[in-house]
């Protein structure tokens, strides 16, 4: 046995010498310290032999496995040496390996830029379930029961719940402002950026899912005034331009009075003209005027539907497309592209 445990060691010992890479140095530990090599066989073949044998064998065996494992040990060292140097070596002639970036999509892009404005402004962010009730979506913002948006070819419906409540697909982030003014007691001031979905038909500039931006302002004696201060400051600072906001009389049910509003054309400044010569605006039209989005004094009804007295609070609440804001700002011509999945309209942020 003495003379099989010196044979397994030179065998070891000469393998290791003549590893010349890692993996080669691995078999090389398999095959003489593994489960089945013939060194582990001799080990347990220790337990046949007398004490006076073991006495003998033991010190021998524990010698060469130790010789082994340091030979292992140098041998990696080496090994990882030469490794090291051919990897200090650079041939700065050689051309660079192109690195494939990602990049922020469009609309993620928008919605930071918009949440970090309105922070700035001391607006705290809101959420809430894309899949909603229908008393949050409709009934607690104040839609009539036979408004059209309720029917099926505007508005995805999908399973009830065990209690009976029936659910659809939010057809606009409104739901959420009844759910946190349940939860909280004015005065306050929120941002509401969400994914919403309506059944219509896909053109050029409309979509069946899109990306809807609401603000929320309620307090003891907030006014449309508030709002324009506020809607001039972040859309002058989103397009880093002087912008105008302008109001039109409208209707909405959970808002009265209503408003659509309006900003200076970011192309022509709101002077209606090119400014190469006095054609009209394509952007605008001539008119000088963008349509963003609808506006509105918060209706007494949808403060009610959150628990709150009626006349005892004011408030106003405003929104718009992120889509639309994201294609005036980066001359993007079709809603479709940001949905496409076509990477090209990507890779150009």
């Amino acid at each position: 046995m003495m003379q099989d445990i010196t044979q397994a060691k030179e065998a070891a010992l000469a393998a290791i010498a003549a590893a010349d890479s890692a993996d080669a140095l691995a078999e090389v530990r398999v095959r003489y310290l593994g489960k089945k090599s013939p060194f582990t066989a001799i080990l347990k073949q220790m337990k046949d032999l007398s004490p006076d044998e073991r006495r003998a064998v033991g010190p021998a065996a524990n010698e060469a496995k130790t010789a082994i494992q340091e030979a292992l040990a140098a041998q990696q060292e080496a090994i990882d040496a030469a490794h090291d140097a051919d990897a200090e070596w650079v041939d700065v002639t050689a051309p660079g390996t192109p690195v494939a970036r990602g990049s922020l999509h469009p609309l993620t892009r928008v919605q930071r830029d918009i949440e970090e404005i309105f922070t700035a402004m001391g607006f705290a962010i809101a959420d809430g379930p894309e899949v909603e009730t229908e008393f949050y979506n409709f009934d607690a913002v104040n839609v009539p029961t036979d408004h059209p948006a309720r029917d099926m070819q505007d508005t995805f419906w999908v399973q009830t719940t065990p209690a009976g409540e029936r659910q659809v697909l939010r057809t606009h982030t409104t739901s959420v402002q009844v759910r946190y003014m349940q939860q909280h007691t004015p005065p306050f001031r929120i941002i509401i950026p969400g994914r919403v979905f309506r059944q219509e038909a896909t053109d050029s500039t409309h979509d069946h899912t899109f990306h809807q931006f609401e603000a929320l302002v309620v307090g003891d004696d907030v006014s449309v005034a508030h709002f324009l201060d506020i809607a001039q400051k972040f859309f002058s600072a989103f397009f880093h331009a002087d912008i105008k906001v302008r109001l039109r009389p409208s209707y909405f049910p959970f808002v009265e009075p209503g408003f659509e509003f309006d900003i200076s054309c970011t192309k022509c400044g709101g002077s209606g003209r090119n400014s190469e010569d006095t054609a009209a605006c394509g952007a605008c039209k001539g008119n000088g005027y963008l349509e963003v989005g609808g506006a509105g004094m918060v209706h007494q009804n949808v403060f009610v539907a959150a628990g709150y007295e009626r006349d005892r609070y004011q408030g106003f609440a405003w929104g718009f497309g992120l889509e639309r804001l994201a294609m005036m700002k980066y001359k993007i011509d079709d809603i479709r592209h940001f949905h496409s999945g076509d990477v090209r309209v990507i890779r150009q942020f």
